[in-house]
């Protein structure tokens, strides 16, 4: 007979009331990290919807027959919502490099708690209780949700995870780029001091918690480092200690370093713009004097050649630290009103080049695309203020100009305006793909490797996988990694990597005859493709034509020598493709065994980086399973 657990009323009350705390205390995290934002509100979103069975719990007359059997539920329970607290705080306080890095594994801890919750819940007495149909109703609902969500595997943010594959690969020429290096650090909210500050803080802690540094903990703290760079972030300056008071008019102006002072003024500039010269200055002076029909530099007397103002975070961020470590403090700003002013100056400058793209002289219009290629690029803005003048209908028209120079600041400025996420719709709707997809085969080396960003940039929405598979965009992407520049190579994987995210794009990159090109990045080290071009055979193994192609002996024994002599990155990705493959076809499994194996993927399974010590143990032991192993 089972043993009856007693529970009186302290007992309850106290075990409720510290579930409810806990509830209240994840719903008021606002911090967290863009990489799991998403599954931490769907996440606190389900546990507020205990909230009423607690409360039903809480008022339950205590003589009710299933009280006491529901104690062991309710303590389960009580551990589930810790370790979903745990997890939380986690991603709201935790390292955004660290989370972004370990993103699928930190979507395996959201499944476990899911788990834990509906198990605890499975085994509450509601009938015994009494629980109100209602109340049931609600909790039944969050276990069917948590249930879905558990299934669901949402596609992460492609050019994030190809972004870090390119900045922390040592062989790829472009881990210095700094657009990739600034779209990163948007993505990740990692540009402003405060933010940069929080992350060294968070990364602290994660080193002391691990005991030290390992190479992942490195390439964090690298790449930290790359941040604070391009924020224009001193490393040698300490960012701890209090801010007094103090503003930086009331200290003598020999203190500030002359590059803070704007020549206008000669006063410490607040809100510093970059001018066509490339010369800086307080952005309310410089209006001023172009507001008076100057068009020429102050300093340098040049002419302009546009009149477009570039914000100086960098030189923002060196003047915030400078004030920081002398205990100062900008004066305050209006600034509303200055972006007011500024966003009306663009704007008109935008309807003008607008208009301009549609002009007889060929000059006057070549002059235009080059420009809004610029502005383009430059800020989210004028991304914005360009679609909403109407100049994506103008620049999908001249993708199809005959002049290879037109097409290609064509497609590169549409490439810039599809980092917009209702852009890529846009531009999409308009009828880019066909004409993107002929420069691809057509245009100049550099239009090429930009038609094919652009195309991994437009697909980056699931309609637009469909609509480049259909308009049989695949066959060029693969002829650009077989025949390509090294940057068309890698624009292409990206695109294609991206593409083959869905079912019918893998048969058509298989029969577009992709294999091939993948293999031989594997073999030519030099390229420094070897993660790109695994993580396409990966997607392509879970498709039969793939693994009936891929699965040849001499693939597995490269294989098996990325696992012994490769990076850590390339063992991860050896790894999942060997496990993909095996759980097929164990004759794979047999094979690679035969070629040596097992020792590096036990060697894994201990010092890999997490993603590859799970992969290597379940591939340990699927071939246990299949008895080719004790």
């Amino acid at each position: 007979m089972e043993r009856q657990i007693v529970m009186d009323s302290s007992s309850s009350s106290e075990l409720v009331r510290e579930m409810m705390e806990v509830i209240e205390t994840v719903g008021s995290y606002a911090g967290f990290r863009v990489t799991q934002r998403k599954e931490c509100l769907n996440l606190v979103r389900r546990l507020k919807l205990l909230v009423p069975l607690l409360e039903e719990i809480k008022e339950l007359d205590y003589s009710v027959s299933g009280l006491g059997l529901a104690l062991n539920s309710l303590l389960n329970l009580k551990k589930a919502l810790l370790g979903a607290k745990k997890l939380l705080k986690n991603c709201n306080y935790g390292s955004k490099i660290y989370l972004a890095m370990e993103s699928e594994a930190v979507m395996c801890r959201f499944h476990a708690v899911y788990y834990k919750i509906n198990q605890a819940l499975d085994n509450i007495p509601f009938d015994k209780l009494g629980v109100s149909i209602e109340v049931k109703e609600q909790v039944e609902l969050m276990r069917m949700q948590l249930k879905r969500a558990k299934r669901r595997t949402d596609t992460q943010d492609m050019e994030l995870a190809m972004d870090m594959i390119v900045i922390f690969s040592k062989k790829d020429e472009r881990n210095a780029d700094i657009a990739i290096l600034e779209r990163l650090a948007n993505k990740l909210e990692l540009h402003t001091i405060a933010e940069l500050k929080a992350e060294k803080t968070a990364i602290a802690k994660l080193v002391k918690q691990r005991g030290g540094y390992n190479e992942t903990m490195h390439q964090i703290v690298d790449l930290l480092g790359k941040f604070k760079q391009i924020a224009g972030i001193d490393e040698t300056v300490s960012l701890d200690g209090p801010i007094s008071t103090r503003t930086a008019q009331t200290c003598q102006s020999p203190l500030v370093p002359h590059e803070f002072v704007c020549p206008i003024t000669l006063e410490i500039m607040t809100d510093p713009v970059i001018v066509a010269t490339g010369q800086t200055y307080e952005r309310d002076s410089i209006r001023k004097w172009l507001n008076s029909n100057h068009r020429t530099c102050p300093k340098t007397g040049q002419t302009l050649e546009h009149l477009s103002l570039a914000p100086n975070f960098a030189l923002r961020n060196l003047i915030l630290q400078w004030c920081e470590k002398n205990n100062l403090e900008l004066p305050k700003k209006d600034n509303y009103a200055s972006s007011v002013n500024y966003s009306a100056e663009i704007m008109e400058e935008i309807s003008s080049l607008v208009l301009n793209l549609s002009s007889s002289q060929p000059n006057v219009r070549r002059d235009a695309i080059v420009k809004i290629r610029m502005l383009s690029k430059e800020n989210p803005e004028n991304r914005i203020f360009i679609a909403n003048d109407g100049g994506i209908p103008h620049l999908v028209q001249l993708l199809s100009y005959p002049d290879s120079n037109i097409q290609e600041h064509t497609v590169t400025a549409l490439l810039n305006l599809s980092i917009d996420e209702t852009n890529k719709r846009l531009i999409a709707r308009e009828g880019a793909i066909p004409a993107i997809i002929e420069i691809l085969q057509n245009g100049t080396d550099e239009a090429r490797e930009n038609s094919a960003a652009a195309l991994f940039s437009l697909s980056m929405l699931d309609e637009n996988k469909v609509l480049v598979g259909n308009f049989n965009g695949i066959p060029p992407l693969v002829a650009l990694l077989k025949n390509g520049t090294m940057r068309g190579k890698k624009d292409a994987a990206t695109a294609l990597f991206n593409l083959s995210l869905n079912q019918a794009n893998k048969s058509r990159a298989i029969k577009a005859g992709i294999i091939p090109p993948l293999l031989h990045l594997l073999d030519d080290k030099n390229l420094g493709m070897i993660d790109e071009a695994l993580s396409i055979l990966l997607l392509l193994a879970s498709h039969p034509e793939g693994r009936n192609e891929i699965g040849r002996l001499s693939f597995i024994e490269t294989l098996v020598e990325i696992i012994r002599n490769g990076t850590p990155k390339n063992k991860e990705c050896a790894v999942s493709v060997l496990l993909e493959l095996g759980l097929n076809n164990s004759s794979l499994i047999l094979a690679a065994l035969q070629f040596g194996v097992y020792e590096p993927l036990r060697e894994i399974s201990i010092s890999g980086t997490n993603r590859a010590q799970r992969k290597a143990n379940s591939l340990l032991q699927h071939m246990s399973k299949c008895e080719h192993i004790p």
